[in-house]
């Protein structure tokens, strides 16, 4: 398990800060037993330095935090395409996930925590699958990865898999051991969060007991609504209402809550997603490729909803690169609105403070504000690719590319130094997740005849 870093200067880089007042300038940053001691000139002085990096044409910038991951899905990449998404999910993803084993699961979830990890993402709110999930808090604890982290939950609904089919009290009870084995776990790094899938796969009893235990027990919910507008017709037909008004007559809305997607969202919801403060996780990528739609990003935002951006899962992105997200979240918008529509500096703090907020901890990280945990990325800005652009948010949102991350940590700790993992080789979780992703085809190969 990783551990809290030392003391450490970043040195000479430009502060995209994301704090209240959104200053960016030229500076050092003082780290000191896992938290930012010091910002701006000389934050060292009379301090013990234990290392000093040299970030001289560099963005230093909080992590990325990603609201909505499935890290169980990295081995199926590329594995679903050109689906609509409840065909999507029966035909391919389900089946995929009721194959996984432990080992097989594993090796995903290190594949994906390593590339998240490598292109900036320090902090992630990830849905698991039904069993084995112990296996993505040990990958995310191996890799230092910031990750508030939930099995998916299914005790009802129609073309299910034998492998993902559980009793209600089965879900609760697991989701009640995990919590107690891992919420708060390395320096309070790892946390747990119901995972209720959505609800076409649970039961209302479900439902009503996730908002029961998850209030009593301080621990967030995390769940998908309104994501496509065949999954909206099927939840009326067995609720009589809509994603979001339901869970709103179940008291599952609130600031301790993030729905995924919410492409397709009526006045009347956007006004209870504000009225209650429950946050939204905006997935481009995703709602293009399973041509899902376009959520009313500006819309909710201008109502002051809170969206934080995220990747979703491998099969319906592709990749797991914030970059990527922050460029497709400002070009959709502009056509159908017009060029102001998502400004640079706001899809950078869809992707950073606005994540932090997502998952309750935004007094922790998010912005590079003294106090606050150090999680920190460097960004090589001198690339041809970035030139001669001088604007840190437009450079962010619109050009920056994985390869570009430097350096990144966690507690003030490196997990990606000079571009590399630290601790462990990506080859070596490459080749893992190859070997694992011929296995899980095999037993569902041998499932399927």
């Amino acid at each position: 398990m990783q551990s809290v870093g030392s003391n450490l200067l970043l040195r000479g880089g430009t502060l995209v800060t994301m704090n209240p007042n959104r200053e960016i300038g030229q500076g050092d940053i003082y780290i000191e037993n896992g938290r930012i001691r010091g910002i701006g000139n000389n934050p060292s002085i009379g301090r013990k330095v234990d290392d000093i990096v040299d970030c001289s044409g560099c963005l230093i910038v909080p992590g990325f935090v990603q609201p909505h991951i499935h890290l169980c899905q990295t081995l199926f990449r590329g594995g679903a395409d050109d689906l609509e998404l409840l065909d999507w999910l029966k035909m391919r993803i389900w089946p995929f996930e009721a194959a996984h084993d432990y080992d097989s699961l594993f090796a995903s979830a290190m594949l994906g925590a390593a590339e998240l990890l490598l292109s900036g993402t320090t902090a992630i709110l990830d849905m698991g699958t039904v069993h084995h999930t112990d296996a993505i808090f040990e990958a995310a604890s191996r890799l230092g990865l910031r990750a508030t982290i939930g099995k998916a939950m299914m005790d009802f609904g129609e073309d299910i898999p034998p492998g993902l089919q559980e009793t209600t009290q089965y879900s609760i009870d697991e989701s009640l051991a995990l919590a107690a084995r891992w919420h708060g776990k390395d320096n309070d790094r790892l946390r747990y969060a119901f995972a209720p899938r959505f609800v076409l796969s649970c039961s209302e009893a479900l439902l009503k007991s996730v908002v029961k235990e998850a209030r009593s027990r301080g621990l967030g919910i995390h769940t998908h609504a309104s994501e496509n507008k065949n999954e909206l017709q099927a939840v009326h037909d067995v609720c009589g209402m809509d994603n979001l008004a339901y869970f709103e007559s179940i008291d599952m809305v609130g600031e301790d809550t993030v729905f995924a997607h919410c492409v397709h969202v009526s006045d009347e919801g956007m006004n209870m997603l504000a009225s209650t403060g429950t946050h939204v996780a905006h997935c481009p990528s995703s709602n293009l490729k399973l041509a899902s739609g376009i959520a009313l990003i500006p819309e909710m935002l201008e109502r002051g909803i809170n969206v934080g951006l995220a990747s979703d899962g491998a099969p319906c992105s592709n990749t797991l690169d914030s970059f990527v997200q922050m460029r497709l979240a400002g070009l959709i918008q502009k056509p159908r609105l017009g060029p102001t529509a998502m400004p640079a500096e706001r899809i950078v703090e869809l992707a950073t403070i606005n994540g932090a907020k997502a998952l309750g901890l935004a007094d922790e990280i998010g912005s590079l504000v003294e106090g606050k945990k150090a999680d920190i990325a460097v960004i090589d800005a001198t690339t041809f690719h970035l030139a001669p652009t001088e604007n840190p948010y437009s450079m962010l949102a619109y050009s920056c590319r994985a390869t570009d991350v430097r350096h990144v940590l966690t507690d003030g700790a490196f997990r990606v130094r000079d571009n590399r993992l630290v601790g462990t080789d990506i080859t070596k979780i490459t080749r893992a997740a190859r070997y694992q992703s011929g296995l899980l085809h095999q037993r569902l190969a041998k499932r399927a005849n």
